[in-house]
């Protein structure tokens, strides 16, 4: 692999557990709307990463359009609030890492989230100073990898890598053409990667000393 001249990250289950967030928004979505349908925070934790019409069609199939987007409409009004009142568990030695790496790479996060949810996770984790830039999917509703080469073709990155934790995540750094490094405690599982952690002290060491 070549020496990387950035880092562009995914968010969920590689830099923090905010399922439980997650799953109380959807619940106060869907009480909205459904209040018969209630989700799991194992449900909401299979589909980390997916993107919104894959979440939607999976926790709602045989539902109209109509119907998902009321619903995606009031999770996503519930959610912004709810990131300022409950905890995501950033993952050990993140923080740490991310100042670190900042010094010798330019750091990028690219999320199948909703809009504004990366802006909400630096401020409630106080990164922001780490990351020059981010994209999530519910920005443009493109998958990862158009967005890693928007961010790519942006900042005019030669050599990024990116990290993530599910199979997707290594899909879509295929489809961009750069490699993929695996964070193995997050919440997927792949055996198609170009460097896998254990730990995100690990990782963050290994790219230190490069």
């Amino acid at each position: 692999m070549t020496k990387p001249d950035s880092i562009i990250f995914d968010m969920d289950g590689t830099l923090w557990d905010a399922v439980d967030i997650y799953t109380e928004a959807w619940n106060r979505g869907l009480s909205k709307i459904m209040p018969d349908r209630k989700v799991t925070r194992d449900e909401i934790a299979s589909m980390t990463g997916w993107e919104k019409q894959q979440v939607l069609d999976q926790l709602l199939p045989g539902h109209p359009i109509e119907v998902h987007e009321k619903v995606y409409e009031a999770v996503n009004e519930c959610s912004p609030k709810l990131m300022d009142e409950m905890d995501g568990i950033v993952y050990e030695g993140v923080k740490e890492g991310l100042e670190a790496l900042s010094k010798k790479y330019r750091l990028f996060i690219v999320s199948n989230c909703a809009a504004g949810a990366i802006q909400q996770f630096l401020k409630r984790t106080g990164i922001s100073g780490y990351i020059t830039d981010e994209m999530a999917h519910g920005v443009n509703l493109q998958p990862k990898h158009y967005n890693i080469k928007l961010l790519m073709e942006k900042h005019g990155l030669k050599n990024p890598v990116y990290v993530g934790d599910t199979e997707g995540d290594s899909r879509q750094s295929r489809l961009a053409g750069i490699p993929f490094v695996f964070m193995s405690f997050g919440f997927g599982r792949t055996e198609i990667y170009n460097m896998k952690f254990d730990t995100f002290r690990s990782f963050s060491e290994y790219f230190m000393a490069l």
